[in-house]
């Protein structure tokens, strides 16, 4: 019959690996709970920045630039000046027209480069205050555009060609009243329009 100390030494030596047992499957379970945690972390491609506006500052903490994406889906990049206003900016709006725009200091647009609707590319320029003095672009239905305005952003001058590229010109006095008309149409025939002051208008026989 064993001795009281053999029973002991084995029921220690059965105790050991039992202990040994559980703590190797402690240390299994935490390796694969901090696998699944990396995973879950982990952004879906290596290399991914993932954020909702980053914000670039200068030496003195004076903001120069800002990548931002709103929550109507909209999404823009702003350059700053060195006072930290608005200068440039790159962007995408709510109805996913890309724009580009140069503005003063003061905040007001003075070039501006958009696209609607995805065929319907705009430039204009604009002096300080807002007034458009040149716009040029294309239209939805294919026609094109050129218009120069005065001083208040009155077209003055209106340059353009319908859908089927029959050119024409519109010069416009002060108070918006068309006085010369310049086209040639689709048969190719040329005609001239001069209107004066007091509603006479003269029409200049046609052309082929």
């Amino acid at each position: 019959m064993d001795s009281l100390d053999a029973r002991m030494e084995r029921l220690e030596g059965r105790l050991r690996r039992w202990q040994g047992l559980t703590l190797a499957a402690f240390v299994l379970a935490g390796v694969g709970l901090g696998t699944a945690a990396l995973r879950d972390a982990a952004p879906p491609h290596a290399g991914e920045l993932v954020a909702s506006r980053l914000v670039l500052k200068d030496a003195q903490g004076r903001t120069r630039a800002s990548l931002d994406a709103n929550r109507h889906g909209g999404a823009a990049l702003v350059l700053n000046d060195s006072e930290g206003r608005p200068r440039a900016l790159l962007g995408v709006g709510e109805d996913d027209s890309p724009r580009l725009r140069f503005s003063t200091a003061e905040g007001e647009s003075l070039a501006e480069l958009m696209v609607f609707s995805d065929e319907a590319p705009r430039l204009t320029l604009s002096k300080s205050g807002g007034a458009e003095l040149f716009s040029v672009g294309l239209q939805v239905d294919g026609s094109s555009r050129l218009e120069l305005a005065d001083v208040t952003g009155r077209p003055r001058a209106i340059l353009g060609a319908d859908e089927e590229g029959s050119p024409g010109l519109l010069l416009v006095d002060r108070r918006g009243q068309p006085r010369v008309e310049l086209r040639v149409g689709s048969s190719d025939e040329a005609s001239l329009v001069l209107e004066g002051r007091n509603g006479q208008v003269f029409r200049a026989p046609g052309v082929q």
